[in-house]
C-alpha cells in the first residue's frame, strides 16, 4: 500500500491512513510520501543555501519545524509517543539547521529533501504503535539501490528486502519511505522518475505481492480530466500498456514508467481514493478487452517543429540525421508524422529549442509552433478494430488538428492541437466516446 503526500498531509489524515492499512487480516507493506507542502520546503531551504543565505534557510525551517510540533500534539494521545515524536522531530530539525554552517552542494540536497519521507514514515510508526499494532519501520536506504546507470538495481533490492523480513517476521505492518534511495556510490539519493509509486512498485514485485495499491485523492483515473471536462467517470480497468500511455500522455494519477516492473511481474495495481476508500478505483493488470475505448488524456506545454527539405525526397539517412540533433541534446520526441519532403515532430522540453532549430535549418525550412498540446485517445485501437479511428477524428472535425499520430502503437491515437483549444477538443471527444 502506498500513500502519497496529501493522503498522509495531516494529522486526521494520518489517523484514517492509520485505519485502512490495519484493516487487512493479512500483513501489509507500507510505503509513504512526505507530507504534503513538506518536500516544497525542503526545496525552498536547499536554494537558500545554494544562494548562500542561512538566515533564509533557517527562517524556513523554523516555520516547518512548528508545524511538525503541532501536528505531534494533535497525532500521539499518549505522552510515550508523543515525547518520543517530539524528541525525533528535534534532531531532525537540527540536522537540517547543521547544513547552514558548511559549504553546500548537490548531494547535501538530496540528503536534506529526504528527511521528509523519513519524517512522515516515523509518525506513522510510532501512532500505529501506538494503537498496539505490531509495526515495524524498515529505512529505504537499507535495500532500496540504484545501479550505475541510475535504474533501480532490482536483485539487490529483492535480496536485502527479503533479508530484513526474514529477520523480522510476526509484524502486522511494516514501513518504509518512499521516493529515497541510496546510489550507487552509497549516497543518499532518490528514484526521480514516478518517485513513491516507483518504490511501491519495486517493493510490491521484490516481495511477489498479491497487489499493489496506490491511494491517492481521487477515485481512480478518469476517462477524461475531470478539471477540465464535464461528466468524467472513473475506468474500472486498464491495460499496463494503457494505463502507461495514459500516464505518458498526461493523466497525472500516475508516472507512466512507475508500473514497469509490476507489469513485467505481472502483479495487479490497484488506484484507490483515501478519501473515499468505499470507491472501486481502478485495477491496472495485464488483460486487455477487446474492441473498447477506455480514456482521452492530454499533454500541455509542447512545442511542434517541422522540416521542410527536397532533399528529402527519396534520400537515405535523411531521418537519421534530424534524430541524431535531438540525442545530441537530450531532447524526447513525443510525437512524429512524414511526407515525401517533410518531417513534423513535436517535443515538451524546449531547453535547446534553439540549438535544435539552428542544427536543423542546414537540412531544411523549419518552423516551430509553441503553445500547443497533445490529446490522446486510449484504448483497444488496433487497426483491426474498423471505425475507431474515425469516431475520433469524427469527434475533432471542428477542431484544426496540427498533427495526428496513428498506428504507432495498439493502444493510441493521438491529435496535437493548440492549447486554446484543447477543453473543446476534450469536450468534445468526451461527448463523442463516452455521453452518446
Amino acid at each position: 500500500m502506498k500513500f502519497g503526500g496529501t493522503s498522509v498531509g495531516s494529522p486526521e489524515r494520518m489517523k484514517h491512513v492509520a485505519s485502512l492499512i490495519t484493516s487487512s487480516s493479512e500483513p501489509v507493506f507500507v510505503v509513504l510520501s512526505a507530507m504534503s507542502g513538506t518536500t516544497n520546503s525542503l526545496v525552498e531551504i536547499s536554494d537558500y543555501l545554494y544562494k548562500k543565505n542561512p538566515d533564509g534557510a533557517n527562517e524556513v525551517i523554523n516555520r516547518l519545524e512548528k508545524k511538525y510540533i503541532k501536528h505531534v500534539e494533535e497525532l500521539f494521545s499518549t505522552e510515550k509517543y508523543k515525547k518520543e515524536s517530539l524528541t525525533f522531530i528535534q534532531e531532525e530539525f537540527n540536522y537540517l539547521r547543521s547544513f547552514t554552517k558548511d559549504i553546500f552542494t548537490s548531494f547535501e540536497e538530496k540528503r536534506i529533501v529526504a528527511q521528509g519521507e523519513i519524517i512522515s514514515t516515523n509518525m506513522m510508526a510510532n501512532y500505529l504503535k501506538e494503537c498496539n499494532f505490531k509495526t515495524m519501520l524498515i529505512s529505504a536506504l537499507d535495500f532500496m539501490r540504484t545501479d550505475k546507470n541510475s535504474e533501480p538495481d532490482a536483485a539487490y533490492i529483492k535480496k536485502n528486502l527479503n533479508k530484513i523480513l526474514e529477520e523480522n517476521t510476526g509484524m502486522q505492518v511494516y514501513i518504509t519511505q518512499g521516493f529515497i534511495c541510496l546510489n550507487n556510490y552509497g549516497e543518499i539519493d532518490n528514484l526521480q522518475r514516478g518517485g513513491s509509486d516507483y518504490t511501491a512498485s519495486l517493493v510490491g514485485v521484490a516481495l511477489g505481492a498479491d497487489e499493489i495499491q496506490i491511494w491517492t485523492d481521487i477515485d481512480g483515473m478518469h476517462n477524461n480530466d475531470p478539471r477540465v471536462v464535464d461528466k468524467t467517470e472513473a475506468v474500472r480497468q486498464l491495460h499496463f500498456d494503457e494505463a502507461a500511455e495514459l500516464a505518458y500522455f498526461g493523466a497525472k494519477i500516475l508516472h507512466p514508467t512507475c508500473v514497469l516492473p509490476a507489469k513485467y511481474a505481472g502483479i495487479p495495481v490497484r488506484l484507490l481514493n483515501t478519501m473515499d476508500s468505499t470507491a472501486s478505483g481502478t485495477i491496472i493488470n495485464n488483460d486487455i478487452v477487446r474492441g473498447k475505448i477506455k480514456a482521452i488524456a492530454a499533454k500541455d506545454n509542447i512545442t511542434a517543429i517541422k522540416i521542410k527539405s527536397s532533399r528529402m525526397l527519396l534520400a537515405t539517412g535523411f531521418l537519421r540525421k534530424v534524430f541524431d540533433i535531438f540525442e545530441r541534446f537530450q531532447t524526447a520526441i513525443d510525437m512524429i508524422a512524414t511526407s515525401e519532403v517533410g518531417v513534423s515532430m513535436s517535443i515538451d522540453n524546449d531547453t535547446y529549442l534553439k540549438e535544435i532549430v539552428a542544427e536543423l535549418k542546414k537540412y531544411g525550412t523549419v518552423t516551430v509552433d509553441r503553445d500547443m498540446c497533445i490529446i490522446c485517445v486510449v484504448g483497444d485501437l488496433d487497426w483491426s478494430n474498423v471505425g475507431f479511428e474515425t469516431l475520433a477524428t469524427d469527434a475533432m472535425k471542428n477542431i484544426p488538428v496540427r498533427m495526428i499520430s496513428y498506428g504507432g502503437s495498439n493502444y493510441n491515437i493521438s491529435f496535437l492541437v493548440s492549447e486554446t483549444d484543447k477543453k473543446r477538443a476534450l469536450q468534445s471527444l468526451s461527448d463523442t466516446l463516452f455521453n452518446r
